[in-house]
């Protein structure tokens, strides 16, 4: 369990980010067009996993758009948000802000990934979705770095998670 907080009140995940040097877990994700993803959709590809509570938030929404941004110079990597938002207001979102880059995942189908990642907070007022966290792993999937971003309403360390690639 991991302690964070929201607006300055403690809350808790259910675990820990996977470690650096450990094989990151599988997942099941769901794509815009509702199909499922898992890490083996992109193999052969570093990966920066953008974890966000949920787009219609502001540092949610602002961490995505610099990932975007960021993602132009890393042509080797893929950059996924997951969120516990629906794919449709993801894709809303994504198209209302000309996000072409990064790709929305939900975890709307199952809570395997928010356990398996340490991320899914266990109490207070958004008990049930994701905590704010970076995992950046290799074309192997390995993990490369992680963030828990100790303060929701906080943006994660772009350029540490950004070099980590």
């Amino acid at each position: 369990m991991t302690a964070i907080t929201l607006h300055g009140n403690a809350i808790h995940t259910n675990g820990e980010l996977p470690s650096v040097g450990s094989q990151a877990p599988d997942f099941v994700l769901t794509a815009g067009d509702l199909s499922d993803v898992s890490l083996a959709d992109f193999a052969g590809k570093k990966k920066l996993l953008n974890i966000v509570p949920s787009l219609d938030t502001p540092t949610c929404a602002l961490s995505t758009k610099k990932f975007n941004e960021s993602a132009a110079q890393h042509d080797d990597t893929v950059f996924l948000t997951v969120s516990a938002d629906l794919p449709f207001a993801q894709g809303r979102f994504c198209e209302a802000e000309s996000l072409n880059v990064i790709k929305p995942l939900s975890i709307m189908r199952s809570q395997a990934f928010s356990e398996d990642y340490g991320v899914k907070i266990v109490d207070g007022p958004l008990a049930g979705i994701t905590s704010r966290a970076i995992v950046v792993m290799d074309e192997n999937n390995n993990v490369v770095y992680n963030e828990m971003v100790p303060e929701i309403g906080d943006e994660p360390d772009y350029d540490k998670a950004l070099a980590a690639l």
